[in-house]
């Protein structure tokens, strides 16, 4: 017990460079706090000892803003970053220093009973906002982006972004657990796809309409020429063709509003 609350201690320093002194960790941090108070609730929880691991939870609750069930099991050196909003259900399961994120849940999708929440491995972080959800499982050193929803199990060493989440993978880069703005949007990543193949549909439908708008002015040209009026001696015009720039790949929509859209999304 004494090495996890050390352990919980330590990892502060290593992943909050804001924390400056060992008195400010240990008066100033909710998630430390809320550690504490639920590693002995878990203690009596496991005792057997009724009502008093709940009340504990639930005064820890009013203290810190994190919710975290008696009958829950965290691992050592887990960070509870900020905190407020955080729930963690009965049969939750949090590995070894995982880092944990403000307004995260880690509940089930229903009253059935048995294992109904989630287990976390090793060195998992949960980005803010991030609802994970169900008997799932998430393998070690995997990385839930802010605000996503996952529902299924997820192998090791992989990065779920969206809503539901999707596994996306970063080609074997690995990517710092506080660094939240490189974790790859895959959403943006379709929709930059989609507005592409759409201004090329576009321009091949222009190529098209003007080839055509040229063949129906041939019966007039050669009507034209069969009475005499050659006024239209060079009446043909060249149509426009796609040219394979590199530029081809990029969006230029001029539409306002999509590119406004484009641009804050990041795509």
């Amino acid at each position: 017990m004494l090495s996890t609350l050390i352990a919980d201690f330590r990892i502060i320093f290593e992943r909050d460079p804001a924390a400056r002194s060992w008195l400010e960790v240990l008066f100033c941090y909710p998630g430390l706090q809320a550690l504490l108070l639920h590693r002995f609730a878990h203690w009596l929880h496991v005792l057997g000892l009724p009502f008093i691991p709940r009340l504990i939870s639930h005064v820890a609750r009013f203290l810190t803003g994190i919710e975290i069930h008696p009958g829950a099991y965290i691992g050592q050196g887990v960070f509870i970053d900020h905190g407020m909003g955080v729930v963690i259900g009965e049969t939750t399961i949090v590995g070894n220093y995982a880092l944990i994120y403000q307004d995260v849940t880690l509940g089930g999708t229903g009253k059935e009973s048995g294992k109904r929440h989630p287990t976390l491995g090793e060195n998992v972080v949960v980005g803010a906002g991030a609802k994970v959800l169900g008997n799932i499982q998430l393998g070690n050193n995997v990385r839930v982006g802010a605000g996503s929803v996952v529902l299924r199990d997820v192998p090791s060493d992989c990065t779920v972004v969206g809503v539901p989440g999707r596994i996306v993978h970063r080609s074997g880069e690995r990517v710092d657990p506080l660094e939240h703005g490189r974790l790859p949007d895959s959403e943006a990543q379709v929709i930059r796809a989609l507005v592409d193949r759409l201004e090329v549909l576009e321009q091949q439908l222009q190529v098209l309409q003007q080839d055509q708008a040229t063949r129906a002015k041939v019966p007039a040209i050669a009507a034209a020429i069969a009475n005499g009026n050659h006024s239209l001696s060079n009446p043909w015009v060249s149509p426009p063709h796609l040219t394979s720039d590199s530029n081809a790949a990029n969006c230029r929509l001029s539409d306002r509003v999509i590119e406004e859209f484009l641009d804050g999304a990041g795509i």
